[in-house]
């Protein structure tokens, strides 16, 4: 029963639309607002949601293919790092422990909010349950086991929940000129080397958004346009190289392959489209909503978004940093054949979303050198990385897909390397002392009055 209970609380909350959805309403009721206005910002929060998620299956629906026809033009084989293969193969075995860790792991990040600096809310539902997902192989595959599994897995994922959205606030503010909204996403750890590389590079660099064209090649600022025009060259290309034959049968149904390569540039230009309304429809409503969740339960809590949030204030960026991305993707495949490692190929779907990110932060930061040198740091880790994560997934380690965004990797690495070195007590207490410390610094130093405002 309990179990069932959890699970169903779980379901919930691996939908990021309800989850934020729910937030929002939370937020509205503590500000006593009109019962109107209450449900008219709750559902307007889903419906952002929902067009976001829309936006997201059209784009990736359209983006697929790209890779298949990449694969057969350059007959590669490899591992295809995917976040949502390796979490589904995963939850025959560890589906209690993910369900379990995600949901005391979301109230252990309200806990780090209230109690330290880092006034970060996680609000991207599938996220955090893939970041449970990877804790809880890391941590059983490392001998932990019942309340102690459950107790430093959701400690670990509230701590990191709170703390990536602390790393990239300062990149946030640069994107959207105030610290309104918060980044959450799991490929931060890209995305501030990104900018870090956009600070070092791009000075008197001129921004991906400030584009100088002659006057009959103005429809190119609208990205939409300029967008569509890119990627169907790089559609037409790929078609033509893994072949008529291949396309028209095993993707197009039949349907001509130069032809079928335009409509699915076409149709991905349109899945940023939609996202790009999402954005705009959630961010009307969620930060007004959120205040009053926040004054009440966290006070001066943000909201921390999943990685499309910044995509409306660079669209120029996500393309170029999509494209660098890949570019870095390819350069890494390269040197991991030279090497005689496994082969990790370069994923579309991460390449783009993780790029495109990378590319805003970088450009922010940086202007064009930013978002293109930032795009192809970010593609390098993404494959790179993945290949220093598969030693401790365990028996997953063997399996033919793996996490793909940089953080995922990240924490992996370190957890799964502390579970070689140390016992299951030391890593708890670990955990448990950086918690402490932090409660420590908070009030034992209170912030200036600038820092406060800030």
């Amino acid at each position: 029963m309990i179990q069932e209970i959890v699970k169903f609380i779980v379901d919930i909350l691996k939908v990021p639309a309800v989850l934020v959805g729910l937030i929002a309403m939370i937020g509205l009721l503590i500000q006593r607002k009109p019962f109107a206005d209450t449900i008219k910002g709750t559902i307007k929060t889903i419906l952002g949601f929902l067009v976001l998620g829309g936006g997201a299956t059209v784009l990736i629906s359209a983006i697929t293919p790209l890779g298949s026809m990449f694969e057969q033009a350059f007959k590669l084989q490899g591992i295809i790092p995917n976040n949502e293969a390796i979490v589904s193969m995963a939850l025959e075995q560890y589906g209690t422990a993910t369900a379990l860790i995600m949901a005391f792991g979301m109230v252990a990040n309200i806990i780090v909010a209230r109690f330290t600096r880092l006034k970060f809310i996680f609000l991207t539902g599938h996220h955090t349950f893939y970041m449970a997902c990877m804790i809880s192989i890391i941590l059983t595959v490392a001998g932990f086991g019942g309340w102690q599994l459950v107790f430093t897995g959701s400690l670990v994922l509230g701590l990191i929940m709170a703390f990536f959205p602390a790393l990239a606030q300062p990149h946030m503010h640069k994107i959207t000129g105030n610290s309104d909204v918060a980044f959450g996403h799991f490929g931060t750890l890209g995305y501030v080397l990104a900018g870090w590389i956009g600070q070092a590079v791009g000075k008197k660099s001129r921004s991906t958004e400030d584009m100088n064209l002659p006057k009959n090649l103005s429809f190119l600022r609208d990205s939409s346009i300029s967008i569509s025009l890119t990627m169907m060259v790089i559609y037409l290309i790929l078609a033509i190289f893994a072949g008529s034959s291949y396309v028209e049968k095993e993707l197009s149904s039949g349907e001509n392959y130069l032809v079928y390569a335009i409509i699915e540039a076409i149709t991905f230009a349109a899945g940023v489209f939609i996202i790009l309304q999402g954005v705009r429809l959630i961010l009307a409503e969620i930060v007004p909503a959120f205040t009053g969740f926040s004054e009440k339960l966290v006070p001066n809590a943000k909201p921390a978004l999943d990685c499309p949030v910044v995509f409306p204030y660079a669209p120029n960026a996500v393309l170029v940093g999509f494209l660098f991305s890949f570019l870095g993707g390819l350069v890494g495949l390269f040197f991991l054949g030279q090497l005689d490692f496994v082969l990790i190929l370069p994923g579309v779907v991460p390449h783009f979303f993780c790029g495109a990110t990378a590319g805003v932060f970088g450009n922010a930061m940086g202007g064009r050198r930013g978002a293109m040198l930032g795009a192809f740091a970010n593609g390098l880790l993404v494959t790179f990385l993945p290949v220093l994560l598969l030693p401790v997934l365990g028996s997953l380690g063997f399996a033919n897909t793996t996490f793909s965004d940089v953080d995922f990797c990240g924490i992996g690495i370190i957890l799964g390397n502390m579970a070689k070195w140390l016992n299951k007590d030391i890593i708890m207490g670990i955990f448990i002392a950086i918690f402490a410390l932090l409660v420590t610094f908070n009030y034992a130093f209170k912030p200036k009055k600038h820092q406060r405002e800030h």
